[in-house]
């Protein structure tokens, strides 16, 4: 699949349709609160799967509490359409 860089307008764009994601550089970045180890690891299960099914893998981190996760299209240099697909997939999982 062919993947575009985005403008400047498309990323603002895109990023009004997420919720509390920001754009830092070239990324695309969320961090996500949970009460304990195990639902952060739970999360980050989830998304491992979106990533594999979309075949896009974000950075992530995550302990206790927390997961971090990081989005860029490195081919391309930055944003593409599909970060911001899978962004909305990750705001999707039941958290």
């Amino acid at each position: 699949m062919s993947r575009r860089k985005l403008s400047d307008d498309e990323i603002r764009d895109s990023l009004d349709a997420l919720d509390g994601w920001k754009v830092d550089g070239d990324w695309l970045k969320k961090r996500f609160d949970f009460r304990n180890f195990v639902h952060s690891l739970e999360f980050v299960n989830k998304v491992g799967e979106i990533a594999e099914e979309a075949d896009h893998h974000p950075d992530i981190k995550f302990g206790w509490g927390y997961a971090e996760i990081e989005l860029t299209t490195h081919d391309t240099g930055g944003l593409t359409k599909n970060d911001f697909d899978v962004a909305g997939k990750i705001d999707g999982i039941d958290h």
